[in-house]
Parts: structure tokens; sequence; C-alpha cells
């Protein structure tokens, strides 16, 4: 069994905010570089293109302090006047390499952008449609915010480390190199004493990033719980108000808004300490360098030239560190992000078809459950040996107590959840031979909690059926005594829809969804409490529409309201986890057992 099933879904775990915000150990920043590298991959022209602008703008770079020592040589060159004429060309070659650097820097920096944006494209359709392809159960233990955190703020991290620290570590690795092939060329002895700040940046930055690697990885999770938290609350402001718990939220939200602040405050100190340590370290090598280069100089191994083109080496020699130190931030929230868009990716995905999967064709809608066992939590079975056989075009209710399974029967046998032990067949087949987005077409739904998408009531009825015509989307909604409503809107079909259709009353979006699964013509229908935000008059229409909607086809109805599934042909109440009775609604009463209670308990005088 996966082990991510043991988990309980987010949020519910105790031990309260502080609890869960514990630091992790910090993930491994070379595959995480590595797994980044794959998306480089198809932009290797481009950046082929950017580090040969690069070593030539390096080259262009290395030279600088060069001319620089040949010009203070010239003003000085020990006979008591000054070369103009040579000064005159020096002054000019520099100008001439800093405004051909200047050029190619705007180039690199063009392409670059470029290549960032193309590179987080990749990544982000990656992510959204690895995202279509998790199990529901995913959806389960992970709160929305929180993936939308990792979609949007991680990304948007990794985009802003790729665009300002690739050039920089290509030209990084450029500077370094001419720079210390230079300055051995100018003076080896000095070369060796400037190197002795290079094991001192190698261990302060080694030291600073163990620590801030972690608090960045941090303050990215608390990101995304906060994130969870408003999403939350904005999704369920009009119960929020509804029982006056304004405070209570602001609470929770300052609570974990103040997490956020303390690990941000310790992410940034810790990489903050790097710039100023990094300053007196190469302070500390200019002082070495000047107080050797004036005794060379004394002793006239080395001009004053030497002195000034090796000084301005040392400084391009450690100016690639002190670039890195300052965006060491950018870089540490980019991996951070990196890593958590990485683990969404790594997620196990919905079983894959078999190689020998079919398609649905010409499903008569007889359903069997054999021996079912499932949990969501090792040791606590939602269901227990469920077994059962609905012949073609049988109603079956499902009835029983919150939490005794009624909506797991229906996930398993949409391929939602995947069942621990047994098997469940459709026409005689095994559901897992079915090709998955095949056998998901065959059924239409009408959930509890509709769900309409930011659109016109027109597009939302066509999202059972895509190809479906105008004629085809109006008839449904008319089945569905939907039409009545639609057709006093100011614009009927093409009303526009908020997200989640809150302009809409519960009971208009729930008729929306009934046109929707009637345009989708399933072979086998799934209706969980379809009828219980609608008034005592729209359900009666609305079972009207139902009854030709069901004609022939297997129906399975969820329902507490054990008034709507009298008719039912089959009616098996479930009571944790088991079928403890199966029957039709005469049968049942004459047994008087688990179905009697709880119709009676309805109906009681």
């Amino acid at each position: 069994m996966d082990p991510r099933r043991r988990r309980r879904p987010a949020g519910l775990a105790g031990g309260g905010i502080y609890a869960r915000l514990t630091v992790e150990k910090p993930k491994d920043i070379r595959y995480t570089l590595k797994r980044l590298w794959n998306f480089f991959k198809v932009e290797r022209k481009w950046l082929l293109i950017t580090f040969f602008l690069i070593m030539i703008s390096g080259l262009l770079g290395v030279s600088v302090p060069f001319l620089i020592g040949k010009a203070v040589d010239a003003i000085f060159p020990g006979i008591g006047s000054v070369q103009f004429e040579r000064l005159r060309l020096i002054v000019l070659l520099l100008l001439s390499v800093y405004i051909l650097d200047n050029g190619l820097t705007f180039l690199q920096e063009y392409i670059v952008a470029g290549v960032a944006q193309r590179v987080v494209y990749n990544l982000r359709e990656e992510l959204f449609n690895k995202l279509q392809s998790l199990p529901i159960m995913f959806f389960d233990m992970h709160t929305h915010g929180e993936i939308m955190s990792r979609a949007t703020n991680d990304i948007d991290n990794v985009s802003i480390t790729i665009s300002q620290t690739t050039v920089q570590l290509m030209a990084s690795s450029v500077n370094i190199v001419g720079s210390l092939v230079m300055m051995i060329y100018l003076s080896p002895i000095m070369t060796g004493a400037s190197l002795i700040t290079v094991p001192m940046v190698y261990f302060l930055t080694k030291f600073v990033a163990s620590r801030t690697r972690a608090y960045f990885s941090q303050q990215q999770k608390t990101l995304g719980r906060l994130n969870g938290h408003i999403e939350e609350t904005i999704g369920g402001i009009f119960v929020v108000k509804a029982f006056n718990n304004e405070e209570k939220v602001i609470k929770e939200f300052k609570e974990q808004n103040n997490v956020l602040r303390d690990v941000g405050v310790k992410a940034q100190i810790w990489s903050g300490f790097i710039m100023p340590l990094m300053n007196v370290i190469n302070n500390f090598g200019f002082g070495v360098i000047a107080i050797l280069g004036g005794i060379l100089a004394v002793k006239g191994m080395i001009s004053i030239g030497v002195i000034a083109s090796f000084i301005s080496y040392s400084k391009q020699f450690t100016r690639p560190l002190n670039e890195l130190a300052n965006t060491f931030n950018t870089l540490q929230s980019g991996i951070a992000g990196a890593e958590r868009v990485f683990e969404i990716l790594d997620e196990v995905e919905e079983r894959q078809d078999s190689p020998h999967a079919i398609e649905t064709k010409d499903i008569k809608g007889q359903v069997e459950f054999k021996e079912v066992f499932f949990e969501y939590e090792e040791g606590e079975p939602v269901l227990r040996n469920v077994s059962f056989k609905v012949k073609p075009g049988t109603n079956v209710a499902l009835v029983g107590p919150t939490g005794a399974g009624k909506t797991t029967i229906v996930n398993l046998l949409t391929g939602f959840y995947e069942i621990e032990k047994g098997e469940i067949l459709i026409d005689g087949i095994n559901i897992k031979d079915y090709k998955k987005d095949s056998l998901r077409r065959i059924f239409g739904m009408v959930l509890q909690d509709t769900y309409l998408f930011s659109g016109t009531i027109r597009e939302n009825i066509r999202y059972g059926r895509l190809d479906a015509t105008e004629e085809e989307i109006e008839k449904a909604a008319i089945l569905a005594r939907a039409d009545d409503f639609i057709s006093k809107l100011p614009k009927a079909y093409d009303t526009y829809l908020n997200e989640g259709g809150t302009n809409l009353s519960q009971g208009q979006r729930q008729l929306l969804a009934i046109s929707r699964a009637i345009l989708a013509d399933p072979s086998i229908l799934i209706l969980d409490e379809a009828t219980s935000s609608v008034d005592t008059r729209t359900e009666l229409k609305i079972q009207e529409a139902m009854v030709k909607l069901m004609e022939n086809r297997t129906t399975f109805i969820i329902a507490h309201r054990l008034s709507t599934i009298r008719d039912a042909d089959i009616i098996m109440v479930i009571d944790k986890g088991q079928i403890v009775e199966a029957g039709s609604h005469e049968e049942l009463l004459e047994r008087k057992g688990h179905y009697y209670k709880l119709y009676h308990s309805q109906f009681a005088a």
C-alpha cells in the first residue's frame, strides 16, 4: 500500500500550528539543480550562444585591469614625463571595451530572459498536467491554498532565480578563470598571497548556506499554509460571518502570519550575514596584496602599474562571490521553491492503463462488487468485505449514517480511489481492464457539493459533453427543470457566472449540475444528495425529470432523506463499512431492522 495513504488530510493532524512547522532536513541541492537542468536541455542552443557572448565579454573584462595598469605606467614611466600618446591610445581602448562590454551584457540578459520564461513555462505546464493526473486522495490530503502556493509562489521564485543567476553564474566562471590567469602572469607571488581568502570564503558560504536553506524551505512551506488559510477563509466567508467567527479566523491568520514573519526574519538574518563578512575577508585580502605589492615595488620586482592591475584583478576574482552573496536570498528561495515543485512532480499518479486495456463500448450497466476492502488509514477500514451485484437498469439507493461509506462506494466504482482488496466489475469486466478515460465517460454525476466554473451558463452545462449543440444544451436544461429560471435571466444561457456560481442560489446551481449530467447521457448515473439543496416543489419537478433520465440506466442514489428513494429497486443500508441490509422499501420495513429504524426516526410523529 502507498505510504502516502497513511497520512491524514492536511490540517487534521494534532499538535497545533507550531508543531507542524518543525524545520525539516534540507533537500539535496545537487539533485534539485540536476532536475532543473532537465528543463534547460531544450534551451542548450541559446545557453551556448549566451556562454559564447559571456566568454567575449569576460575577455574584454579581463583586459580592463591590464589596460589600467599600462595607463598607470604611462603616467609614471620612471623618466619624469607622461607618455601622452600611449595614454590616449589606452584610454580609447578602454572606452571601446566598456561600450562593447555593455552591449554584450544587454544581449546576454535579453536572451536569458527568454530562456528563463520558456523554462518556467514548461515547468508550470508540467506541474499543471501532473495535478490533472494525481489521484483524488492527493487533493484530500493537501489544502487547495498550499497547492496553489506551489503552482504560483514557488514557480515565481524559480523564475526570478533563473533570470538573475544564470548569466551571473556563467560570467562568474569566466571572470574567475580569466582573472586568475592574469594574476599568475603578472605576479605568481602576489597570486599565492591573494588566494588565502579563498578557503575563508568557501567555509563561510558553506556555513551560512547550511542554515539559510532550511529556513527558506520552511518559509515557503509556511507561506503555503498561510495561503491555504486565506483561500479557505475567503471560500467560506459566508459561514465565517454567519457564525460571527471573524475574530477567530483573524487570530488564526495572525498566528500563522507571525510564524511566517519569524521564519522570514531568521532566513534574512542568516543570509544577510554573508555580505558584511565577505567584505571583511575581501578587505583583508586587499590589505595583504597592497602590503606585499609595496614591498615588491620597492625592491624593483614589479611596477606600480602591476600593483594597480593586480588589485583590480583581485577584485574581479572575488566579485563573483560577492555577487552570489548579494543574490543569496534569491538563490536559496528559488532552490527551496524548485524542491517543493518537484515534490509534487514525484507524487504517485493515478493508476495507468494496462497495455491490454479496452474501451467501454455498449455498456449495459451491470455492476458487481466482489469482497471489496478499502481504508484511508491503516487499521481503520472504511469498507469491509462489500459484495453485491446490480443488474442493468436497476435503481440502487445507498442509505446509512454519515461516514458509513456510501460515497466511498461510488468513488471506488468510478475509479477515483483504488481498492485495497477485491474486484469491481462493470458488465463482467474488471474496471482496471478498462481505459481510465473511457471508464469515466460512462458515468454521469450530480454531487451534493455542486461546483460551477467561471463562464456562461451555456458553457457550464456543455461541460457534460463538449461537442453538444445549442439545442441539446437547452433540451437538457428543460429536462432538468432549469430552463424556467435560466430564461428569466437578462442574458439567459449567456449569463456569466462567478467562480463556483456564487451569483446563483444553491438550488439553481444544483439544477445546472443536473442539466450537465443529463447532457452527458451516461450509462451509469450517480446522484449524491442531488436534490438536497432545492425546495420541495422544485424537488418534485426534478424527480419527474429524473424518472425519464434514469430509464434504462443503472443508477446509484445516495440520500439521507428517505422519502426520495422509496421507489428504488434496491435499497442498501450501509453501516460501519458493511452492507447490513438490502431489499425494496416494503421488504426492509417488514424486516424491522436498520432501515426500519432509520425510516421511522425521520417520520416519527
